[in-house]
């Protein structure tokens, strides 16, 4: 029988970073805050991005089969924030952060460390989250810094 406040607890000690995941669905433009992304392979370079199911960005990537990931800094815990909230409750959260569309028309953070861009090559649409494969064909980085983790914030999500 499965132990769910020790499964609790292992699968929060999972490490995680957070990232603003710009999504484009046409003209409209949406980001989210994301922590389960990881790479998944170098040749061709891949990146797995887990994108709760009910989620308006969820369908913006379903749709147009793109996203870019904006790595944020260890001191950028409001942007975090920020993102975390639907769009629904607060509007267009890029109202006052500064932000550029990259080559996949995604938006891209300006003052993030840097950013990937993908293509979706694959979906796995199990549980409450769907596991997009995404093909990083576009990269940059902005500046040096180190980049948020999920632990640094007291926050958790997961278990």
């Amino acid at each position: 029988m499965l132990d769910e406040q020790a499964k609790k607890t292992m699968l929060r000690k999972i490490p995680h970073g957070l990232y603003v995941c710009g999504v484009k669905d046409g003209e409209d433009v949406n980001g989210f805050t994301a922590s389960w992304i990881m790479q998944a392979s170098f040749k061709p370079p891949l990146i797995v991005n887990c994108v709760k199911q009910d989620s308006k960005s969820h369908e913006m990537i379903k749709t147009s089969g793109v996203f870019a990931i904006s790595f944020l800094d260890a001191e950028q815990k409001d942007i975090a924030q920020k993102f975390f909230q639907p769009q629904r409750r607060v509007g267009n959260k890029f109202d006052d952060i500064e932000f550029y569309l990259g080559e996949t028309g995604c938006p891209i953070l300006t003052d993030s460390l840097g950013y990937v861009e993908c293509q979706v090559v694959g979906a796995v649409e199990k549980g409450d989250h769907t596991v997009y494969v995404g093909e990083v064909i576009a990269a940059g980085v902005h500046r040096e810094g180190d980049a948020l983790r999920l632990e640094t914030t007291g926050w958790q999500y997961g278990g």
